[in-house]
């Protein structure tokens, strides 16, 4: 066992390339069930956004259309939720496990042709002299642009809720959707831009793990990166920034773990492997010891003729 192999400057700018998929899904799903639904289909939009960010991608040359793509793929899918919840107004529970298990199915069928092909590379930002700075910049300067945009994505959510006009009515429609039909917002429009900005959203953080954290397409590769970042919603209590903590937070774990069973720490791999999910968890708990209750309407059908 040699703990002096692990690099923390290294272990920290990798716990920010892992945690991005987490944050990007997490981060999008949590618009979702501000605007009252709960849509269980993010691991299928993963999967989805995955296959399809990579095939485009290895078709092209061209990583960003891969990620265009993929947000495509994504919110396309969630179409389908979309048309189950608010028009057939079959149960949100039932129709979000449907999706996943039609994501998981459909990207398997989509990717067999793409196994043991790579990607072509994004490659990373480098700023000259902030880039070059020491333990600062290989931390938070020397990343590729996507895990920045993850970031941006999470700032422009908390400022939209916390400030616009745009906020206040997204909340309002999560809270009490029949008080909101009363004032005139269109519930069912709402919902559906919600619902499809979730999907985009995790289709790009399906297209992170295909095309830049494990640069490569084998069957069902999220590998349950959708069922935490739907935890991390409920347990950083629909909260933006806590929702980057606790993607950061489940990162971090993730990164050490290898890091350990790399530097031969004695310990049973598969309990180092368990190890983010149960620290994340529990940390997440702890976190979210404030009474901050989940919005009024989650989960509950809307009907129109209300």
């Amino acid at each position: 066992m040699d703990l002096g192999e692990i690099n923390p400057v290294l272990l920290v700018a990798s716990l920010m390339v892992a945690a991005t998929p987490l944050l990007l899904a997490a981060i999008g799903e949590l618009v979702v069930e501000k605007a009252g639904v709960l849509n269980l289909g993010v691991e299928g939009m993963m999967i989805v956004g995955a296959i399809s960010g990579f095939a485009i991608s290895v078709e092209t040359g061209s990583p960003w259309l891969g990620f265009v793509a993929a947000a495509i793929g994504g919110a396309v899918l969630s179409l389908l939720f979309v048309l189950l919840t608010q028009f057939a107004l079959a149960n949100q529970v039932a129709s979000g496990l449907a999706l996943t298990l039609f994501g998981l199915g459909f990207s398997a069928l989509m990717g067999q042709s793409y196994v043991g092909i790579k990607p072509p590379s994004m490659g990373d930002i480098h700023i000259p002299l902030i880039s070059d700075i020491p333990v600062v910049g290989p931390i938070l300067f020397q990343h590729d642009p996507i895990l920045y945009v993850g970031i941006a994505i999470t700032a422009a959510v908390w400022a939209v809720l916390k400030f616009t006009r745009l906020g206040l009515i997204l909340r309002a429609v999560g809270e009490n959707h029949d008080a909101a039909h009363a004032l005139g917002y269109k519930v069912i429009k709402i919902r559906i831009l919600a619902i499809m900005f979730g999907g985009a959203c995790a289709g790009l953080g399906g297209a992170y793990i295909s095309l830049i954290r494990v640069p490569q397409w084998t069957e069902g590769m999220t590998a349950g990166v959708g069922w935490i970042a739907l935890a991390l919603v409920v347990f950083a209590s629909w909260k933006p920034w806590r929702v980057l903590l606790g993607a950061y937070l489940f990162g971090g774990i993730t990164v050490l773990q290898l890091n350990l069973q790399a530097a031969g720490v004695a310990i049973p791999v598969e309990y180092l492997a368990m190890s983010p999910y149960i620290i994340t968890i529990l940390v997440l708990v702890i976190l979210s010891a404030d009474k901050s209750s989940a919005p009024a309407s989650l989960g509950r059908t809307f009907h129109a003729s209300h």
